[in-house]
């Protein structure tokens, strides 16, 4: 006749000092967020530069949008650069930030990997 086991046998005994399992999925988790806020703000400060030199219409609700968060983004770094040329001051003034965005960003991330 089978016997049931009593409750306290069903959980492994705690021990002094017992810490769950740190596989690092939430540090992992975090870096991900990170890696992907960098590169979605890096992605729209591109994309401004692409519609500008590619002469899109700043009338238009998505390129005043984008327009619009690339100057929020950017807006630490205006007029950096000071160039006769209009395109390569908008390439300078908007690039540097979303390399500096993208180089934080991974590098940040990869630090919290190694958490």
């Amino acid at each position: 006749m089978p016997v049931n086991e009593p409750y306290n046998n069903l959980y492994p005994p705690q021990r002094e000092g017992y810490r769950p399992n740190r596989d690092g999925a939430g540090a992992n988790r975090a870096a991900l967020v990170i890696h992907t806020i960098a590169d979605i703000a890096a992605g729209f400060l591109i994309l401004w530069i692409l519609l500008y030199l590619l002469g899109a219409n700043e009338g238009n609700v998505f390129v005043g949008f984008v327009h619009d968060v690339s100057d929020w983004l950017a807006g630490w770094s205006q007029d950096i650069f000071t160039m006769d040329s209009e395109g390569l001051r908008v390439i300078l003034n908007y690039g540097l930030p979303a390399v500096i965005y993208l180089l934080l960003g991974h590098g940040i991330a990869a630090r919290v990997r190694r958490l």
